[in-house]
């Protein structure tokens, strides 16, 4: 029996071979779509599972409130005694505890090669903790502040196939380490796929967080735990979070534990609760994909039932020989099994084809394991469960037909029969169309913020690491840069213009002592406000003209507000101590999340600085003039690299996981219109054939090919423009509703459902306007000579 069905099935996709390739195709996109979005959100579900014990691990993070009921800011950069007092009070809930610097870039020499990489300083439960794949050498190997471990890449990229033990490599120009071990880069899925190197916490040129080890106050590294088994993170969570209460006296602040499998899905907080993140996209990201599935299958029940008077006297003649209506049911869910089959080794065909280009769109390193028996059995559920979902309306609509009626010839399937199929036409195209609008707003979003005023000129502009050669040297390096006629201004500053970090406490005259207020606060030295080409909108700019300068200070306009000055310019502000006149007040430079509000930040003419800014020259092309200073960096640091990141790149990061999100949904939108139209034509196609006979009789009768296409096209028009009142309002509900997420963002405008309309009204029209009008220019004679 089993195999009757399948023998029949075979046939009729061999007999109606354009229907066929429709419902081949269609399912076979929408199953190629869901399996790529199922691959994309599996690798961020599973996002830091290749550490071994990812489910013990957590990370700390800090809660600061400015009042008691104030908004509470979260951040990961904590204090460092959070360490000791973690490890010592709480050891029967914490295994292990690491204290980590933020990534940061080493300079690493071997010979004659020098390269940067990325790396962190760790504590010594670090390598065990975080499961590191050692290739050679010892994970323990930290407890020697001499020694280094580094990653398998930057061994290779050092020293080649040679084995990298025992060797002694320069750090940053200031001492001589020796590799203890090499290990297995991190999975690109990890928190630490960046992390190249590991340095000992208790190593001598640590100091910047090895002084921090008492100082509650000063937050400048990261925190992670490793949880006892059975311990639940949320009661850990509880217990400690009152550990910096005591210490701190300017401000609210509370610790808490968020699980290492969370990090990278749920990034956004608010008032120190997860507020979404990555998973909201995620969740977006499965709507889609199933969205475009069910578009798929419901071509085919279209079409299926749209042959519904075909197949009739079959259906007929069955149940006449004495089928049973289950059988009949079993029958037509065979057929779409088959149907599927055939689409899902197609979709894996598509799938393994796209799948390069994909990760280049989604940035993923994704692999399918074709060996894993698990995937085949996913694969198969996944085909039986499609088949069943797009045969299932077919199979019981088919399967009821009544036998008598069907043989004696007066069954007719009637205006209602088509109404099912109306309705899922306009399911297609509502979902088709609200896809759209979603596609523009993100995209318009992105756009909206680009736009947005940043205070400074990013372009031609770069930053340089600033290595040990080169400290205290500015005016030499000027002179020669200057010489080169490729630059036009040189400074130094402690952090790079597309990324303000650093939060302190400010005091001033008038300030409420129960107030508390954290500002950017930027070291830079003259001619930084020339170089980054700032608006100086009250007072001056700094000049070597001002001996007095090393305890000046500027202020941007929305320090300057939140002081409540009428003209800053002269007041006095005390920082870590230290008196400073406000001599200006720039313009507001947006150098965090351009989607959020604009942070008070204070610059200073003194301090550690830690970058070089160089504006190139508009005289000489980009590359040229990069080949003209590239000569004189590896003069005056021989013992460096010459690396540099173009400013305007570095703020263009800020916009990636939006536009990564916006160009998949644009793509998957597009595919969902493909499958839509495929479907389209297809039943157009079947309307045409059905309407053969009358559209020959109208045209004998003097009817117009304009006519005759206007006939045919006014009811798909009619179902597109339902969608499209359906579509909008639930399109701009939840438009509207992602777009509060951001503070500074775009409006719903009316052309964007104009557009979208206008758009899914011109693809209707193409597709069912090359079978209208196929079917009205085509000679009369060939339909009526039967009758």
């Amino acid at each position: 029996m089993i195999r009757n069905y399948f023998v029949i099935a075979w046939r009729n996709l061999q007999r109606n071979k354009t229907y066929s390739f429709i419902n081949i195709a269609g399912l076979a996109m929408g199953m190629a779509v869901a399996m790529l979005v199922g691959l994309w959100i599996w690798d961020e579900i599973s996002y830091n599972s290749s550490i071994e014990n990812h489910a013990q691990l957590a990370q700390v993070l800090v809660n600061q409130s400015e009042a008691e009921n104030a908004e509470v800011y979260t951040d990961n950069t904590v204090a460092m005694p959070v360490g000791d007092a973690l490890r010592t009070g709480f050891g029967k809930q914490i295994s292990r505890v690491s204290l980590t610097s933020h990534n940061g870039d080493h300079i690493l020499a071997s010979g004659d090669k020098k390269l940067y990489r990325a790396g962190k300083w760790v504590q010594q439960d670090f390598p065990g903790m975080f499961s590191l794949k050692m290739l050679q050498g010892d994970r323990n190997a930290l407890k020697d502040p001499s020694s280094i471990l580094l990653a398998q890449s930057t061994a290779k990229a050092l020293f080649g196939n040679e084995d990298a033990i025992n060797k002694i490599i320069r750090v940053d120009n200031k001492q001589e380490m020796k590799v203890a071990g090499v290990y297995e880069d991190f999975s690109h899925n990890t928190s630490f796929h960046e992390t190249k190197l590991l340095l000992p916490w208790e190593n001598k040129e640590n100091y910047l967080w090895t002084k921090a080890m008492t100082a509650w106050q000063n937050h400048c590294g990261e925190a992670f735990v490793e949880l006892q088994p059975g311990v639940n993170v949320n009661s850990v969570s509880e217990k400690i979070k009152n550990l910096p209460t005591k210490h701190i006296e300017r401000w609210k602040e509370e610790i808490m534990l968020h699980p290492f499998d969370r990090l990278n899905l749920y990034t956004d907080f608010k008032n120190g609760k997860e507020s979404g993140g990555r998973i909201d996209f995620i969740r977006l990201m499965a709507i889609i994909g199933v969205f475009v599935l069910v578009l798929a299958c419901i071509n085919f029940m279209n079409l299926s039932t749209a042959r519904s008077e075909k197949r009739a006297k079959e259906v007929g003649i069955r149940k006449a020989v004495g089928s049973l209506r289950k059988q009949l049911i079993g029958q037509f869910l065979g057929e779409s099994v088959v149907t599927s089959s055939l689409a899902a080794f197609l979709a894996i065909v598509i799938v393994q084809i796209s799948l390069p280009a994909f990760n280049g769109l989604a940035d993923k390193q994704i692999t399918i394991e074709w060996t894993n028996p698990w995937l085949w059995l996913l694969i198969v559920a996944f085909t039986l469960l499609t088949g069943m979902l797009a045969g299932s309306y077919p199979a019981f609509y088919l399967s009821s037909f009544e036998p008598v009626k069907v043989l004696k010839g007066v069954f007719r399937s009637g205006r209602l029969a088509s109404l099912p199929r109306k309705m899922l036409v306009v399911v297609q195209f509502t979902v088709s169309i609200a896809l759209i609008i979603g596609t523009i707003v993100v995209f318009r979003q992105v756009q909206y913020s680009k736009s947005r005023p940043v205070g400074y000129d990013r372009e031609r502009l770069i930053s340089v690491p600033l290595t040990p050669d080169l400290f205290g040297r500015l005016e030499l390096l000027t002179d020669a840069l200057m010489k080169t006629g490729a630059v036009e201004n040189v400074s130094e500053s402690s952090q790079s213009t597309a990324y303000f970090n650093n939060n302190n406490s400010i005091e001033w005259r008038g300030k409420d002592p129960n107030q508390v207020n954290f500002f950017r606060d930027v070291n830079v030295t003259h001619d930084y406000g020339k170089t980054v080409s700032w608006n100086i909108k009250n007072g001056r700019d700094f000049s070597k003209e001002f001996a007095t300068d090393s305890a000046s200070a500027i202020v941007n306009e929305t320090a300057a507000k939140i002081m409540g000055f009428r003209d800053a310019v002269g007041e006095r502000v005390k920082y870590h101590g230290k008196e400073y006149t406000i001599v200006g007040v720039a313009q507001d430079m947006l150098t965090q999340s351009p989607y959020d509000e604009m942070q008070p930040t204070i610059f200073f003419c003194d301090g550690w600085m830690g970058v070089i800014l160089v504006k190139l020259s508009s005289a000489a092309p980009v590359r040229e003039a990069l080949a003209k200073i590239a000569p004189v960096f590896s003069v005056l640091s021989p013992n460096s690299p010459f690396e540099y990141k173009f400013i305007d790149d570095e703020y263009a990061r800020k916009f990636t996981s939006e536009e990564r999100i916006g160009s998949l949904a644009g793509l998957f939108a597009v595919l969902a219109i493909f499958i839509s139209s495929l479907g389209l034509f297809g039943l157009s196609s079947f309307v045409a054939e059905q309407r053969n006979k009358e559209i020959g009789v109208r045209k004998v009768l003097g009817a117009s090919v304009f006519s005759l296409w206007r006939l045919m096209s006014k009811e798909f028009v009619v179902l597109v423009l339902v969608s499209l009142l359906v579509a909008i309002p639930i399109a701009y509900y939840f438009m509207h509703g992602w777009l509060q997420n951001y503070n500074f963002r775009t409006d719903l405008s009316w052309w964007i459902f104009a557009l979208a309309g206008s758009g899914a009204l011109v693809i209707t029209l193409l597709t069912v306007s090359f079978q209208s009008i196929k079917t009205a220019i085509a000679n009369p004679l060939k339909s009526l000579r039967t009758e």
